[in-house]
């Protein structure tokens, strides 16, 4: 199935839910609430279409497809974000869980062809194979007994032969059901990088300029090179979150900033607003 007929797929679904989850939710408000200590294993996964840009700092976007996984299986929560995996290896139950694992994943930025024929005309680069760690907390029952507040630190670095540097994501995350069939949350982060990196992703060596006609840029070094706001949705269409089928949504916007929203790839050829969009259906078993 391609993007394109998993987000209509989707956009049907939702149009259809209103009354079928209006009929759900009075069917259960008279069953018991879950214990927000169940530690049980889960399994949840889902496809659908995301529209991103169609490369980091680009003014045009594409439609792709993707997926999601979250997990728990022996103690240890497995979940997905974009393009990368993470394995928590902690398992604490109570008001304050420790986060704690590796990351594996790929950045597929400018690895095949662009839109832009500037951008296109410059050097193709490689897949970042990256992998690192990640360490945070957890507070629950801040507001009810469900919901959840997370401060997390990601660390990753380039094995392959793309930027070879680090990436490092400081990220705070809010969720919380609001009923038995909806749950809402946001998210804010921001990516720190290296010289290396601005380097190979933003810099524009003389061939480069003469090949594209996009002036000559030397980034200066690395810092901050952008921030993110995010907020996502998931709707029963079972009548119990955590269990049946479902729809999700997401919406993000990240700002480039520094020496990447300077860099002409950006700030003549692209835009320094980056919106990306994802909708889709999951199951939960």
């Amino acid at each position: 199935m391609t993007a394109i007929r998993l987000a209509a797929v989707a956009a049907a679904l939702l149009a259809a839910v209103p009354a079928a989850a209006q009929s759900v939710d009075q069917s259960s408000a008279l069953q018991p609430l879950p214990d927000p200590n169940d530690r049980s294993d889960y399994l949840r996964i889902g496809v659908g279409a995301a529209f991103v840009p169609d490369y980091e700092g680009s003014d045009d976007h594409r439609i792709i497809p993707g997926a999601v996984l979250q997990a728990r299986t022996g103690g240890i929560s497995i979940f997905s974000r974009g393009t990368y995996l993470y394995a928590d290896l902690v398992d604490r139950p109570g008001k304050v869980d420790l986060d704690v694992g590796p990351i594996v994943g790929v950045r597929l930025n400018r690895t095949g062809k662009v839109k832009d024929d500037r951008v296109d005309a410059l050097p193709e680069l490689n897949t970042g194979f990256e992998v690192g760690a990640f360490g945070g907390v957890t507070f629950h029952g801040l507001t009810n007994p469900y919901d959840a507040l997370s401060f997390r630190l990601d660390a990753v670095k380039d094995l392959g032969n793309a930027h070879e540097s680090w990436v490092v994501t400081p990220t705070a995350e809010f969720g919380t059901p609001l009923s038995r069939t909806v749950y809402v949350g946001v998210s804010a982060s921001a990516d720190y990088v290296s010289g290396k990196y601005n380097d190979y992703y933003f810099g524009i060596s003389p061939a480069g300029a003469l090949a594209s006609g996009l002036p000559a840029y030397n980034p200066s070094g690395g810092g901050l090179k952008s921030w993110q706001l995010g907020a996502l949705t998931g709707l029963s269409l079972s009548g119990d979150l955590r269990k049946g089928w479902g729809l999700f949504g997401s919406a993000n916007y990240k700002r480039l900033t520094g020496d990447a929203g300077d860099s002409p790839i950006v700030r003549i050829a692209g835009s320094r607003s980056q919106w990306l969009l994802a909708a889709g259906v999951g199951y939960s078993f």
